[in-house]
């Protein structure tokens, strides 16, 4: 029994609960869920309910976890637990440790399995599994997708037969449902290099043409692309990432020989014109996947030589020069890799279905993060509403 605990609220302390235990909180976008250790003393009476409080919001339920809502993203917070039964309310238990919510950044990925439809969501914020978002109007792989805050746009890939489009359609990232048609690339293309801003999104070079052209879309308006300019060489199997102003090309592999690159070129993204040298790629490499925060771009994975590669470099995207080693992957490496981020977190995807995940601003090893629903044969189209391009 409680047996003169203070702070409980009644009329019977000595009959209320004891206190909750184990108070952890889970932080989401603009709520925490609240899990805890129901008591093993419950009183003179069965416990009847619970409540959890975060800076004087709460909410009841009769069971763990409880969800408050209405917290400020950003914002540091710890939760408390009361139980309660029929002849009062526990003391409170003692606080959770520190939680801050934040706003949920969705990475959208498509092209599972050659020719398919599917549509994949998950908050790269939120440890857990993706969910089935809606379909693409054309089943395709191996594309790319563009995306402002409200629309991420898929981009050309391959279809079942291996045939490349010029397929541009679209979707929401923060409602569920099938994509739109949104218009048409310049050319059909794939393996592409994806990054752009709030405004313009814009994919660089692609096979089968292993081109170094550079086309854009401006996200408010459906319409076909245009042309942008042009990379410093051709190439395919690169990958992109960006900051608000500065979109960057990574490696790939090179038109005619096919063979790897460690080249590293740049545009400014508000105006059209040829890219210009930003430096090298730790390494050569094609088939890898890249992701930025801000501030600092990555490149992942990818086939080096006749090699597969683990590895993961990084820049400082406002500095042009050299990449510098940031750690490896784990659960994948080699080809087909894809990435998504939010301005903290870089996510990594691979031609199976695992997902994993590092801090952008500090070095070091990925960590497993989620799964996808299915298993992609080829590489997947992916991106987010929340990537280093958007302020």
């Amino acid at each position: 029994m409680s047996n003169g605990k203070g702070g409980f609220i009644g009329q019977d302390g000595l009959n209320a609960p004891d206190q909750a235990t184990g108070v952890a909180g889970t932080a989401g976008d603009g709520q925490v869920s609240v899990a805890f250790t129901a008591p093993s003393d419950e009183g003179t009476s069965d416990i009847t309910g619970f409540r959890a409080q975060v800076a004087g919001i709460g909410t009841s339920g009769t069971s763990s976890p409880l969800v408050v809502t209405g917290l400020t993203n950003g914002t540091a917070y710890t939760a408390n637990v009361w139980a309660i039964n029929a002849f009062g309310t526990s003391a409170p238990s003692d606080a959770s440790a520190s939680f801050t919510p934040v706003a949920a950044v969705y990475a959208m990925v498509a092209g599972f399995g050659s020719g398919t439809v599917n549509i994949d969501r998950f908050n790269i914020n939120v440890q857990a599994n993706a969910a089935d978002f809606g379909d693409l109007t054309v089943g395709r792989n191996s594309g790319n997708v563009m995306s402002s805050s409200t629309r991420s746009v898929f981009s050309c890939g391959r279809n079942a037969s291996t045939a490349t489009l010029n397929t541009l359609d679209y979707v929401n990232p923060t409602s569920a449902g099938n994509a739109t048609d949104f218009g048409d690339a310049t050319f059909a293309k794939q393996f592409g290099a994806q990054f752009g801003s709030s405004t313009r999104g814009c994919v660089g070079g692609a096979g089968d043409a292993n081109s170094d052209v550079i086309d854009y879309i401006t996200f408010a308006s459906v319409g076909n692309a245009t042309d942008f300019g042009n990379l410093t060489q051709s190439c395919q199997q690169s990958s992109g990432f960006c900051s608000t102003t500065r979109g960057v090309r990574a490696c790939g592999a090179s038109g005619g020989s096919g063979a790897e690159q460690n080249v590293l070129d740049y545009v400014t993204i508000a105006s059209t014109g040829n890219a210009t040298d930003f430096g090298d790629s730790t390494l050569v490499r094609r088939g890898q996947g890249g992701c930025s925060s801000p501030t600092r771009g990555l490149t992942a994975g990818g086939f080096t030589g006749s090699t597969n590669t683990n590895s993961i470099d990084y820049v400082t995207i406002a500095n042009t020069g050299n990449a510098t080693d940031f750690g490896d992957l784990i659960k994948m490496s080699g080809l087909n890799l894809r990435a998504a981020s939010s301005h903290t977190v870089g996510a990594f995807i691979d031609s199976g279905n695992a997902i994993v995940t590092v801090t952008i601003a500090s070095t070091g090893n990925a960590t497993d993060f989620a799964d996808l629903t299915g298993t992609t044969s080829d590489a997947p189209m992916t991106n987010s509403n929340g990537h280093g391009g958007l302020s």
